[in-house]
């Protein structure tokens, strides 16, 4: 298993909006785009709840991007 290096800029990105409960879109390689905050992240995966509390866990391997809303 892959270790978590909270060092990369990515990484601590991410924290950030989780710190800052920040929405953001997640687009999917499905051309999926999900909308909402994100709860957690490990190194294999993000969780992210969504407009209706749902919680989704997303793999990172099916991530194209995650951007904040304006």
């Amino acid at each position: 298993m892959a270790e978590f290096d909270t060092g990369l800029p990515s990484i601590r990105q991410v924290q950030e909006l989780i710190k800052d409960q920040k929405n953001v879109e997640v687009k999917l390689i499905t051309n999926d785009l999900i909308v909402g905050k994100i709860r957690w992240q490990d190194p294999q995966s993000i969780c992210l709840i969504d407009q209706s509390d749902q919680s989704i866990l997303i793999w990172r391997q099916s991530l194209v991007f995650i951007k904040p809303q304006s």
